[in-house]
């Protein structure tokens, strides 16, 4: 059996019902015309995962904006998570819609990245939907943005998730030395990675899974090693699309994202997170979802 291929799946949808002033889509609203041609597209995506069977697949969708307020994109989760050769999907969320419809997903396969927006809902709201979650039997990880008047309310959101409940945090990189030593502890504390986030990794020349077994997909089909080199390496819809993914160093300098640092070899990440790559939940907090 060939290796399981991990797909980043990002379509044209670029909107989001939250308004996040550190977010390029805040409260941006895509024309109906650019919804329709984004289902379109996703849906031609979810057909051709589906006849590679029985290659193994991994699915993340990493939206620009909120997918899941949109019904395709929760029946292409339940639709995903059906298929036998599909090992995992799941999506990045601000967990704002309903969660009713998980109801019917295949527990164990469907999963969510959930992200905690301070300014958007309250810490207590959001746990509740995260308990909701459990209930179900979803996996899901949750984290926040490290902005630093938000450290309280995140101290509050981990104090009423459950223990076993990976919690992670993304470093605000965008400002030199932002942090403090207190506040690497204080965020070190609750996400015992945050200290690898934090770094921005030195890359290039350095073996890294993307474009191997690991690789970005957009609307078009067009794949890409990762979300942060432009160059394709082919289209997921041309017959010789296998013989264009290699084991291949590292073209950028440095890499300062979880989506993209976690395929380098050097660190590891692959095995600290096993099972749990997609959604970002460590094997040892594979308990997250379901447990009692």
């Amino acid at each position: 059996m060939n290796a399981r291929w991990n797909i980043l799946y990002r379509g044209p949808l670029s909107s989001c019902n939250y308004g996040c002033r550190y977010c390029p889509f805040a409260k941006k609203r895509n024309t109906p015309a650019e919804l329709r041609e984004d289902v379109l597209k996703l849906g031609r995506f979810v057909e051709w995962v589906e006849a590679q069977a029985p290659r193994e697949f991994g699915v993340l969708f990493t939206p620009w904006g909120e997918a899941l307020i949109h019904r395709a994109y929760r029946e292409a989760l339940l639709r995903l998570g059906e298929m036998p050769h599909v090992r995992r999907v799941a999506i990045q969320t601000n967990l704002a819609c309903q969660l009713d419809w998980l109801g019917a997903a295949e527990r164990g396969t469907v999963a969510l990245w959930c992200t905690f927006h301070p300014t958007e809902t309250s810490a207590a709201k959001f746990a509740a939907k995260i308990h909701r979650l459990r209930a179900l039997g979803i996996r899901h990880s949750v984290g926040a943005v490290g902005v630093k008047e938000h450290l309280p309310v995140i101290e509050e959101l981990r104090s009423l998730l459950p223990e076993d409940t990976y919690l992670w945090v993304n470093a605000l990189k965008g400002k030199p030395r932002y942090y403090g030593q207190e506040h690497i502890d204080f965020l070190s504390a609750i996400d015992p990675l945050f200290p690898i986030n934090l770094r921005q990794h030195a890359s290039r020349g350095k073996a890294c899974s993307a474009g191997h077994t690991s690789f970005t997909v957009d609307g078009d089909g067009v794949a890409r090693r990762c979300h942060f080199i432009e160059t394709p390496i082919g289209n997921i819809h041309d017959p010789d699309f296998p013989s264009r993914l290699a084991p291949r160093p590292c073209s950028k300098v440095i890499c300062g994202c979880h989506l993209g640092y976690v395929h380098l070899e050097e660190l590891g990440l692959q095995q600290v997170f096993g099972d749990g790559l997609l959604e970002r939940i460590p094997d040892g907090f594979s308990r997250a979802a379901g447990s009692s």
